[in-house]
């Protein structure tokens, strides 16, 4: 509701201002017609114009843009409070889990508990990192960093791969990139986790670097024609009966666009899927 009544009070500004352009043309054009057109009478009908024109138009902008702008400042106000107070717990699970592994020496049932915990602690981490990338991603620009290609990749896979289920083959070069590193991170991971989601447990998933194109392969059912056509859908699955949203792909390619990074994906039925990533625009 406040979204459409947002969208209604711009639309009445942007009448007002058009009506309040036309009236003033008017003005300029009877002005002109009665005083003789000349270089003064011209300049001054356009510096009344400008004049008029400039004032309803900063009234207007203060209007609708000046608590937009306070709704983004108590939006990132509010956010910092949440983040700094779902951080405190977070930091105070990581420190005791560590000094309990101290504690329980080798007892292997406890450590394999306490390993657990650890890696949805991780997890938790991570989310909230994700978290904090989203909402400041709605409030201002990502700052771009460079990000060493092979480590970044490395750290994705040993992540899944504690999920106990496929096999990954790393042949990624050390080569350094410049992008949004979180939004990287968040988009490799969909390609990732969608190479599982669509592969047998046993299969082997591949990560190469070829020629400025990073490729993710699987051995998974793969796609046809028709499928291949609607991958990018938001809500789109080829794969009802699978765990997901059908937004994985959408977000991807979203991001792709936002940095400039071509992305393909062959697929045959029943052979695996081949996702291509042309990072050399991103390259340093």
């Amino acid at each position: 509701m406040k979204l459409s009544n947002h969208k209604k009070e711009i639309l009445l500004a942007a009448l007002g201002y058009f009506s309040s352009v036309a009236i003033l043309l008017s003005f300029v054009y009877w002005f002109l017609k009665n005083e003789g057109f000349s270089e003064g009478n011209f300049l001054v009908a356009v510096l009344l114009v400008l004049v008029l024109s400039g004032g309803w138009g900063y009234i207007i902008s203060s209007h609708i843009l000046a608590p937009k702008a306070e709704l983004d400042a108590n939006l990132s106000h509010l956010s910092s409070e949440i983040l700094h107070e779902l951080n405190i717990p977070l930091s105070t699970i990581k420190a005791n889990v560590s000094m309990l592994k101290r504690n329980v020496g080798k007892e292997e049932k406890s450590l394999k508990r306490l390993e657990r915990i650890e890696a949805s602690s991780e997890r938790l981490e991570r989310l909230y990192e994700e978290l904090v990338y989203s909402i400041n991603k709605e409030i201002h620009p990502i700052a771009k960093e460079e990000v060493e290609l092979h480590h970044l990749m490395r750290t994705r896979i040993d992540t899944l791969e504690s999920f106990g289920r496929n096999r990954f083959h790393l042949d990624s070069a050390a080569l350094t990139i410049q992008v949004d590193r979180i939004g990287f991170e968040k988009m490799i991971d969909n390609l990732l986790m969608n190479a599982m989601k669509y592969s047998a447990k046993t299969s082997l998933i591949s990560v190469l670097f070829e020629r400025g194109t990073l490729v993710i392969k699987d051995e998974g059912v793969g796609m046809d024609e028709a499928e291949l056509l609607k991958v990018y859908e938001r809500y789109y699955q080829s794969d009802s009966k699978r765990e997901g949203k059908g937004i994985g792909l959408a977000l991807v390619k979203a991001y792709c666009d936002e940095e400039g990074i071509a992305i393909q994906i062959h697929s045959r039925k029943g052979e695996g899927t081949r996702v291509l990533l042309d990072l050399k625009r991103v390259m340093v």
